[in-house]
């Protein structure tokens, strides 16, 4: 198991490397994950495994895949100018293939080799409840044999968390069981990012965080929204309220509650798109703090 991970000094900036996807209309990917952490005051050094127009979800968009070469290449330019031992944390989401993958797993061991404190925090997307599996063939796998065990936190939805350890989630204790399952092959920290059992109302969405054997959950309002971007956004939330306060419950209150101000705003506004800038106080001090409850 992957070893304990601590709070960075307070006073510091938090230098998070983070590979995932770009497009240049909307938020999704890093375009999702950046602003929100520099808006916390993080310097993020962000590394792009596409370019799109757009995101996929329209149907449509132009642009390219870059190729896994260009992550390796771009992360030894920043080793050479002595980066890597301040960097607190790797980031990654989205992989459009395996080979993008083994690079941004190389990418988090060459920074752990130059800072052993430093952390990889994975969102293993593989697909979500009512979609199944959206990603290319061998990536499903490639996440639970390669991304889960080298990853020292994890933040999958609930599908995701189901088809990571094959246990069917119906209540809390299950759920519980299937983080513990998937604690067991590396992630010391392991947060569901949509959770909905037997006793989570209709009208309500349940977030999930376990660490060091103890549970905490979180509820906030379900909003009448469906929008791509949200769970990106998510993740480099938590992880930076982990890097900064290392207690996961604090982490989980402040990114659920900032992630829920986003999506409010978000369909006030009716917009298809996360209003990222335009909601950007949520992330710094959100307009309604949900607490957490140990479980």
């Amino acid at each position: 198991m992957n070893q304990a991970v601590s709070p960075a000094d307070a006073g510091r900036p938090l230098n998070i490397l983070s590979i995932q996807s770009w497009v240049a209309y909307g938020h999704v990917g890093n375009a999702s994950a950046v602003f929100p952490l520099q808006r916390l005051g993080a310097e993020v050094w962000a590394l792009n495994t596409v370019q799109f127009s757009n995101h996929t979800g329209y149907g449509a968009w132009r642009g390219q895949v870059f190729g896994a070469e260009l992550i390796h290449e771009l992360v030894e330019g920043i080793a050479e100018r002595g980066a890597l031992p301040r960097c607190d944390a790797v980031l990654s989401g989205y992989m459009g293939a395996a080979e993008i993958g083994e690079a941004i797993l190389s990418a988090a061991a060459k920074v752990k080799a130059a800072n052993p404190a430093a952390l990889y925090c994975c969102d293993p997307v593989i697909g979500d409840v009512g979609r199944g599996v959206f990603v290319r063939p061998g990536i499903p796998e490639f996440m639970r044999d390669r991304a889960v065990p080298a990853a020292d936190i994890l933040t999958p939805n609930q599908f995701e968390l189901e088809w990571l350890t094959g246990l069917t989630i119906t209540t809390l204790d299950s759920a519980k069981a299937a983080i513990a399952a998937l604690q067991a092959k590396g992630p010391r920290c392991v947060m569901v990012t949509s959770l909905h059992v037997e006793d989570t109302p209709a009208d309500a969405m349940d977030m999930l965080v376990g660490e060091g054997g103890r549970f905490h959950r979180i509820r906030t309002p379900l909003l009448p929204i469906s929008v791509n971007g949200a769970g990106d956004a998510i993740a480099a939330l938590f992880l930076f309220h982990r890097l900064r306060w290392g207690e996961p419950s604090v982490a989980l209150s402040a990114a659920a509650s900032s992630i829920h101000g986003l999506l409010r705003r978000t369909a006030e506004a009716g917009s298809r798109e996360i209003l990222t800038v335009a909601a950007q106080e949520e992330f710094v001090t959100p307009s309604r703090v949900f607490r957490v409850e140990a479980c």
